[in-house]
This record gives C-alpha cells, sequence and structure tokens, in this order.
C-alpha cells in the first residue's frame, strides 16, 4: 500500500528561499527514506513538500517538524493519503 504524506506551509513575506532551503534539507534528514519525495514552491511563498511511502495508511510515518516562526505565517497544514490504485 502507498501512503502519501503532504506538508505545506507560508512564508513570512520576503522568507520564501529561506522557507524552502529549510524544507529541502529536512525533507533530506528524514529518519527514514520514503519511496519518493518531492519539494515545491507555489506562489505566495508557499513550499510544499510530498512523500511517498510504502505502509498501511496509520502507519508510525516521520514527517517535517514545525519550522521557526520567523519562517511562517501560520501553522504548517498536514495531510495523509492512502493509494486506492491507478484509474
Amino acid at each position: 500500500m502507498t501512503v502519501a504524506l503532504m506538508w505545506e506551509a507560508r512564508a513570512v513575506p520576503g522568507r520564501g528561499p529561506d522557507l524552502l532551503a529549510w524544507a529541502e534539507e529536512r525533507a533530506r534528514e528524514l529518519p527514514r527514506r520514503p519511496v519518493r519525495r518531492e519539494v515545491f514552491r507555489a506562489p505566495q511563498d508557499r513550499v510544499l513538500v510530498i512523500t511517498w511511502w510504502n505502509a498501511p495508511l496509520d502507519a508510525d510515518l516521520p514527517e517535517l517538524p514545525e519550522p521557526e516562526g520567523t519562517l511562517v505565517t501560520r501553522a504548517v497544514h498536514r495531510w495523509r493519503f492512502e493509494s486506492l490504485g491507478s484509474v
């Protein structure tokens, strides 16, 4: 079974590159290696990290932490999705 974890944060204005660098570094430092990971930058200084895991939906999987308050404008949003197969 494949599980995708999504982590999204919005940077303080002007700190988008800093948040992006922070997220890329933390994604590389996860204590376990996901099957795949991607880091995205979006408009309005948003950063999205998606990791894919071969695990059940309720597995205890490592996630990115909350960044320091000087980097983000609000709490991080997190989602967990289970693959239902290809369409």
